[in-house]
């Protein structure tokens, strides 16, 4: 906790290049490690997309940036994110990570993977969404209990909730 952002600057499906920079004017940004295959990520999806329309006005801004190979997942490729961010109406860019040096230096571990970083960019909390992958068991919503600390200036409840997802999908020349 406490750690400084990495930078980027990763293409977005919107044909944008992204950076932290581009950001600035958010208070609150979420980084989230995502694609396109990961049965997790579609179960989360539709609740990160509400979590991001509901929080917007409260100066919070998500992030997700693909960083899977493609070799072995093609539907991870930049095309099928266009489609993937245009069919899902995505409120947030969408990147690609196609080096994976991104994705390395958040320590991101699995589809989905959360973080989310204070105005000086200042991780306050990684995990995951909320603690069910079905919407019908929820019990307990990290995200929203962090942004709502961190909109209204205060600690977050909790700062790490360890994440539940698809591992990323490595190159095989990452582990070279």
């Amino acid at each position: 906790m406490g750690e400084r952002a990495p930078d980027f600057s990763l293409p977005g499906v919107d044909g944008s290049t992204y950076s932290l920079v581009s950001f600035k004017d958010k208070p609150i940004l979420v980084v989230a490690f995502w694609c396109n295959h990961c049965p997790y990520v579609q179960a989360w999806e539709d609740r990160t997309i509400a979590t991001q329309k509901e929080y917007a006005a409260k100066g919070v801004q998500f992030v997700a940036i693909n960083p899977n190979e493609t070799e072995g997942y093609p539907e991870d490729d930049f095309p099928h994110m266009v489609e993937r961010a245009e069919a899902k109406g995505y409120p947030f860019p969408y990147l690609r990570d196609e080096s994976q040096k991104v994705a390395e230096a958040y320590g991101g571990v699995c589809t989905p993977d959360f973080f989310v970083f204070d105005r000086n960019r200042r991780l306050r909390y990684r995990g995951r969404l909320d603690d069910s992958k079905d919407p019908k068991g929820v019990k307990r919503r990290h995200m929203r209990e962090v942004l709502d600390a961190l909109v209204a200036g205060k600690e977050p409840p909790v700062t790490f909730a360890p994440p539940m997802g698809c591992s990323i999908k490595w190159k095989s020349a990452h582990f070279k």
